[in-house]
């Protein structure tokens, strides 16, 4: 049987509650929690890297850019099927979401964590990890690109989102569902991937694209802070279809013609963004303005390919089509 690395990055997996600081803290070694599935599970393959030990909150893009370099190197040892990357998860989704945009290997590339710590009465940290290696060590999950397996399901990277600060059952692709499941020790794949996009962009980092979220009564001069710092992208988390407030677009208007590139999502939690209206700070007002429309993507997920697109040359005509896949 073929190996699968398991790449650690830290989060509430890892972690047992500190009775000095009260509260859940890193405290379990990559090497005890593959003791620990080893006693438990089959698994006799199994390799483990630390890449960190950091909650979630403190991964950067710039730790994705090196994270992307590790995970490469096993995918392209041909002892590997292939790679679980064991992650915190309030930023889980945005690292999947980088790893899949950089993507371009066939290989899986799994991502899973836990939302209880090893203190906690229903850990679901190995359940998590058993499911996991048995996803990536399925043959069908090849070419899927890079997926997250929490709570015996199977998402796709571009379509998850976390959508509940605790329950077990928070990841969810909330527009598509599923892509399959893992029962009684079988993976079952329900569906190809919905919004298969192959964006194969070289990996890349910056800090200067930045995420605003719209809300009632908003104005304007926030977009000051943008320009004035640097930034080279915006995006904008708007309402509903894709729409602001007017008093918001002589700000975005100034953003525009500093050269920012701005990409329109909703705020709310499914559906894409369309240019469906043409009052002032509706879509059409948006478009013609020189603001993209993000599609299905959320906020955290179109400034990573943002992030990457602008690092990797593209101007705003190879923005306009990368963001239309």
């Amino acid at each position: 049987m073929k190996k699968v690395a398991l790449i650690f990055t830290g989060g509430t997996i890892a972690m047992k509650v500190s009775n000095k600081l009260q509260g859940a803290v890193p405290s379990v070694t990559p090497d005890e929690i593959i003791e620990k599935l080893q006693d438990v599970t089959e698994f006799e393959n199994l390799v483990g890297y630390e890449f960190s030990s950091l909650p979630s909150p403190s991964i950067t893009p710039e730790k994705m850019y090196a994270l992307k370099q590790k995970v490469d190197e096993y995918l392209n040892n041909d002892d590997f099927a292939g790679v679980i990357v064991v992650h915190g998860t309030d930023t889980l989704e945005e690292t999947a979401f980088y790893l899949d945009a950089v993507t371009t290997h066939a290989k899986p590339v799994v991502l899973t964590g836990s939302m209880k710590n090893a203190s906690e009465l229903g850990y679901d940290g190995l359940t998590n990890l058993v499911s996991s290696i048995r996803v990536a060590l399925d043959e069908r999950s090849k070419n899927k690109g890079v997926l997250v397996v929490m709570n015996y399901q199977i998402h796709a990277a571009t379509e998850v989102v976390k959508t509940h600060t605790l329950n077990l059952d928070t990841f969810k692709s909330v527009d598509f569902g599923p892509l399959g499941i893992i029962d009684d020790d079988e993976v079952i794949y329900y569906r190809l991937r919905t919004m298969r996009r192959d964006y194969r962009l070289k990996r890349a980092y910056n800090n200067a694209v930045g995420i605003l979220k719209v809300f009632a009564g908003l104005d304007g001069a926030i977009l000051d802070y943008y320009i004035d710092n640097g930034y080279k992208g915006l995006v904008i988390e708007a309402l509903g279809r894709g729409n602001v407030p007017a008093a918001m677009m002589e700000g975005i208007k100034k953003a525009r013609g500093a050269g920012l590139e701005i990409i329109i999502v909703s705020r709310a939690i499914g559906g894409r963004v369309l240019d469906s209206y043409g009052y002032k700070g509706g879509g059409k007002d948006l478009v013609r303005e020189g603001c993209l429309l993000g599609g299905n993507l959320s906020g955290p997920k179109a400034r990573i390919l943002l992030m990457l697109a602008i690092e990797n040359g593209y101007d705003h005509d190879g923005l306009v089509e990368l963001f239309k896949r």
